[in-house]
């Protein structure tokens, strides 16, 4: 009986302790579906939020910038066209290549 107790106790002190636990972090849930794959950013996909909050050097208006581009020129067909945004330079795109792509 007593080893019965001390399995009861083991296991209602591990259950709690997991509702203790720190919460997993979840993606919010404004982000639109493929914008984020993997590490990288589809500069395709990706809302202003996104773009500012995975970019390295990007802000509200550069972000938006880039959406209003996408939307008035239609999809990119390369990181590197990103540098006809106005306000995106060379330094600021070489800084953020690594995590750009275009789908």
């Amino acid at each position: 009986m007593r080893t019965l107790s001390s399995l009861l106790f083991a296991v209602l002190t591990s259950l709690s302790a997991a509702a203790y636990a720190a919460p997993v972090s979840m993606p919010a849930t404004g982000t639109p579906p493929a914008a984020v794959m993997g590490t990288k950013v589809n500069l395709n996909t990706a809302d202003a939020e996104t773009l500012r909050r995975e970019l390295s050097g990007i802000g509200d208006a550069k972000a938006q910038a880039i959406v209003a581009h996408r939307e008035a020129h239609g999809k990119f067909a390369s990181v590197d066209e990103m540098l006809e945004v106005t306000g995106i330079g060379k330094s600021l795109l070489d800084r953020n290549i690594e995590k750009l792509t275009v789908e």
